[in-house]
């Protein structure tokens, strides 16, 4: 039972904490990337600064350094490795894509704003902002970040510069670890069960929030690693900047459970005299979600419906695509509902925007983006073009492409493209040679052989990187180096030529993803490092069915062949009863429970929960009495055996 649970400690949460190893040195940047970089300072308006102004607006305090520690000393959340080296008054480094490099000067001002009275943001304490509103008495929290510890801070902050009052309400927008994950960090759990902290979330916050990575949180969090640039040094040939924020914290996160969700745009709640309005918006950014509205002082928060960048349709760590069509549709009725109002919108990432003039364009370009992504690709795909052709072929018109809050710093239009194309065609693009096509490792011991052997390519793909043709030496390196892994100087190549994309790149995932490709090239797959894992609140949010189904894709196939039968489950403390059934090598589970079945257990779900977190093993457990087996315990030691382990540091760029 104890290896049945314990790989749910890693499959839950993308958020890493991963210590940035030594690494050979990163190469400078070629030619051809600094005439690209430099071709990207002549095309976009960099003379307009009104970001910068608006990114200051409001300014009250801050600490004249951040560094961020849990209580046995651990640093979870250090702006300084970026401030060494990021400032306003820094031109780009030849290595960093002078958009990206604006942004990351923006995303890391820090500290306490007023964004309207009695509206507050503590930004770049994380890599989402928390927010505060001032009620009556008390504090009303939006977003509370990732960390506990990075929360705490910014409620010390806070209540040092403006007074201190207590947490009265804690409001999520939506369901990613950014949004939630330092509650336990501003109240408690007894703190809620008294009434003293109401805590507030969209319909089915829960559900998703426990949800979105069991089944295959494993992979997501290994490419989490390449998303978020997890190892990279923070220099200016590392991490830069994460899009939406400098990177993440490394606290370990905590999950308050809702005392109450809102079920229906227009719902209105008063708390500590401050009256708030609900749009929902599910399946947009997340797939609950929820925009708020503040009547009073004409403010709206957009939750991450709207931020400073085009979003992502498909992440690139992995998830279910994105309603791009839904989500501007949302976007155009947030301007029909409050258009005519509002003087102030701001959100969970990024600065705020201020004037009923310039607010309403910036909604209209920032619902066109997503609109223009989805109409343009679905016209492209009916014309016949499959994804990857869609994605080189579209190109923003001008006011969108002039735009900075529709610039592809963490979703891009390529590969948004392509993300709508999946959505509605899926992985075949039709053509019949892609239909039944060799695996990346069969397929390339055959190019490698057709192109004349290893050292034929080597010569030619050097010949292609001399010409600064690095997408092409990517993909033709690709293949050399699953043919032969062994060939040092393939690897050394393409991580030479995911270098140089990556020093070109504007998206913050995409530099991250190319910058650690060549790091693993370079130093091969980690073995170590600490994963923020599931926390203990978000296992025991876990339903029993969520359990189920997470053992479910864990069933290896062979060694389920041709077995046949039935355990039942009853869990004490909740009065929920369960059946688990193989039987053509697929695990079912229901509530009706068999009659009969081969080996049945009985024990609370907090039991269920100590065995999940390792404090307590499945044998203890029925040594002690916590868990009762009744029937063939052979069954249940034989179905044991059929469950697959993960291996979260599995291969990417090698085979």
């Amino acid at each position: 039972m104890r290896r049945l649970i314990v790989s749910f400690v890693s499959a839950l949460a993308w958020a890493l904490a991963l210590p940035v190893l030594a690494a050979t040195e990163a190469k400078p940047a070629s030619d051809f990337t600094k005439k690209a970089n430099a071709a990207v300072l002549e095309a976009l308006p960099f003379n307009d600064t009104e970001d910068f102004e608006n990114a200051q607006r409001g300014f009250i305090a801050q600490p004249d350094t951040l560094t961020i520690k849990s209580a046995d000393g651990t640093v979870v959340w250090d702006l300084e490795q970026y401030k060494q080296f990021i400032s306003v008054d820094k031109a780009a480094p030849d290595t960093v894509n002078p958009s990206l490099w604006r942004n990351a000067q923006l995303v890391i001002q820090y500290g306490l704003f007023e964004v309207t009275p009695n509206i507050y943001q503590v930004r770049s304490y994380d890599l989402s902002n928390i927010t505060f509103v001032k009620g009556d008495t008390g504090w009303i929290v939006f977003d509370p970040l990732i960390s506990p510890e990075t929360a705490k801070a910014a409620l010390d902050l806070v209540n040092q510069k403006l007074g201190e009052r207590p947490v009265v309400a804690i409001i999520y927008s939506h369901s990613h670890i950014d949004h939630y994950g330092g509650a336990t960090g501003l109240t408690t759990k007894e703190e809620v069960a008294a009434g003293k902290v109401q805590i507030l979330a969209p319909e089915h916050f829960t559900e998703h929030a426990v949800s979105e990575n069991v089944i295959a949180g494993n992979a997501m969090g290994r490419r989490a690693v390449y998303m978020y640039g997890a190892l990279l040094p923070r220099n200016a040939k590392g991490g830069v900047n994460g899009g939406l924020g400098m990177t993440t914290s490394t606290g370990l996160a905590g999950l308050l459970l809702p005392t109450h969700e809102v079920t229906k745009t227009g719902e209105e709640i008063t708390i500590d005299g401050v009256t708030m309005e609900f749009q929902m918006t599910p399946g947009t950014e997340a797939p609950a979600e929820m925009n708020t509205w503040f009547g009073e002082w004409n403010a709206l928060w957009m939750a991450e419906n709207t931020t400073n960048t085009m979003h992502n349709i498909l992440t690139l760590r992995g998830a279910q695509v994105r309603d791009a069509l839904k989500w501007s549709s949302f976007l155009n009725e947030t301007i029909e509902r409050w258009g005519d109002t509002v003087e102030v919108k701001f959100q969970s990432h990024h600065w705020p925007l201020w004037g009923n003039d310039n607010i309403v364009p910036y909604f209209k370009k920032q619902r066109d983006i997503y609109k223009f992504t989805h109409d343009q690709s679905v016209r492209l795909m009916n014309q016949g073009y499959n994804g990857e052709e869609i994605s080189e072929m579209l190109t923003l018109p001008p006011e969108l492409e002039n735009n900075w809050p529709t610039r592809g710093y963490y979703g891009t239009l390529r590969h948004n493209s392509r993300a709508v194309y999946q959505r509605y065609m899926g992985w075949y693009n039709g053509n019949p040679s892609d239909l039944n096509n060799l695996p990346q490792e069969m397929v390339a011991k055959k190019y490698v052989e057709f192109m004349g052997g290893d050292a034929q390519v080597l010569e030619k793909a050097q010949g292609s990187f001399d010409k600064g043709e690095y997408r092409w030496v990517a993909e033709v390196m690709k293949h050399a180096v699953f043919a032969n892994p062994e060939s040092q100087a393939a690897k050394e190549l393409l991580a030479d030529a995911y270098e140089q994309l990556g020093y070109q790149a504007e998206s913050g995932p995409w530099r991250s993803v190319y910058l650690q490709g060549a790091y693993e090239l370079r130093n091969g797959v980690p073995s170590a490092g600490g994963t923020q894992t599931a926390t203990p609140d978000t296992i025991r949010a876990m339903t029993p069915d969520m359990l189920f189904d997470y053992l479910a894709v864990r069933l290896i196939a062979d060694k389920a062949a041709g077995k046949q039968f039935t355990i039942n489950i009853d869990f004490t403390d909740i009065d929920s009863h369960h059946s688990l059934t193989v039987e053509n090598a697929v695990l079912n589970h229901t509530q009706k429970q068999a009659a009969k079945a081969d080996v049945s257990l009985s024990l609370s779900m907090q039991t269920m929960n100590n065995i999940q977190l390792k404090q307590l093993s499945f044998d203890d457990a029925i040594a002690n009495g916590d868990i009762k087996l009744n029937g063939d315990k052979a069954v249940f030691d034989g179905f044991l055996a059929m469950l697959d382990e993960f291996n979260f540091w599995f291969n990417i760029v090698t085979p």
